[in-house]
C-alpha cells in the first residue's frame, strides 16, 4: 500500500478535499469530489482527509478552514483553495495540472 508521501511525490496532480464530518459545506462537496475522482482515473488522484482525525496534516498544510482545496504535484503545492467550488471548475483546475 502507498504511503501519503509516495502519491504525493507523484508527478500526476493530486486533489486532496480538506473536510470535517460535522461541516455542511464538506458534506456538499462530497458527491462532486466523488465524481470527479471517478473521471481523473489514471490522470490524477483524489483523496479526502478528515480534519479532525490527521491533524497534523491540517497543520502541515496550514488548512484554517473546511472544506480546503489542495493540488499537488511531485510534492509540491501548485494549488489552494479554502471553500467549495462547483465540479467543472474545480475538474478543469485539477486536469490543467495533468498535462491533459
Amino acid at each position: 500500500m502507498e504511503t501519503f508521501n509516495e502519491i504525493i511525490s507523484s508527478d500526476k496532480p493530486v486533489l486532496i478535499d480538506f473536510y470535517a464530518t460535522w461541516c455542511g459545506p464538506c458534506k456538499a462537496m462530497h458527491p462532486i469530489i466523488e465524481n470527479i475522482g471517478r473521471e481523473v482515473q489514471g490522470k490524477a488522484r483524489v483523496l479526502k482527509i478528515d480534519v479532525d482525525k490527521n491533524s497534523s496534516l491540517a497543520a502541515r498544510y496550514q488548512i484554517q478552514a473546511v472544506p480546503t482545496l489542495l493540488i499537488l504535484k511531485n510534492g509540491n503545492i501548485v494549488w489552494k483553495h479554502p471553500g467549495g467550488l462547483d465540479k467543472q471548475s474545480l475538474l478543469n483546475t485539477l486536469l490543467s495540472h495533468a498535462g491533459r
